[in-house]
């Protein structure tokens, strides 16, 4: 996508706001294990990262227009978060379990979901743009 303007959501409204938040000493033992093996799988995981595009729509909107974050690591997390309830510290840790390959094969997963939403809210705002027109959306023009 070649322009993509940044969105911003009050943090209110984010359907991933969960995994911000901490948990006890026992959880994230079991969490972080739970988050190890899922991460691992890059399969389960980039089907659940794709699944984050229409489950966390203002939550996509808000991560995925900023260009100037780690949009894969957002997209990872919130998947983590999506299957297993994991917060986002805990995903980090478990990243820095897997191997090289793991998250080599992991990055690409992340790299066809965002590609899957970028060319959603592409195809959306271009429907906008009939209705409102390009100024209504991406810039004013006088």
């Amino acid at each position: 996508m070649n322009y993509i303007k940044r969105i911003w959501h009050s943090f209110h409204h984010w359907e991933d706001i969960g995994m911000w938040r901490d948990v006890t000493k026992e959880e994230k033992t079991q969490l972080l294990n739970i988050a190890i093996e899922f991460t691992g799988n890059h399969l389960l995981y980039g089907e659940n990262m794709l699944k984050v595009i229409d489950e966390f729509p203002i939550a996509a909107e808000h991560n995925l227009t900023d260009l100037g974050m780690n949009r894969r690591a957002w997209i990872g997390h919130a998947a983590c978060y999506l299957a297993t309830g994991c917060p986002e510290y805990i995903t980090r840790a478990a990243w820095s379990q897997l191997t090289d390959e793991q998250r080599e094969l992991a990055n690409r997963q992340a790299d066809n979901a965002i590609a899957s939403w970028e060319d959603k809210y592409a195809k959306k705002n271009k429907e906008l743009d009939k209705e409102m027109g390009r100024q209504g959306i991406f810039e004013w023009n006088t």
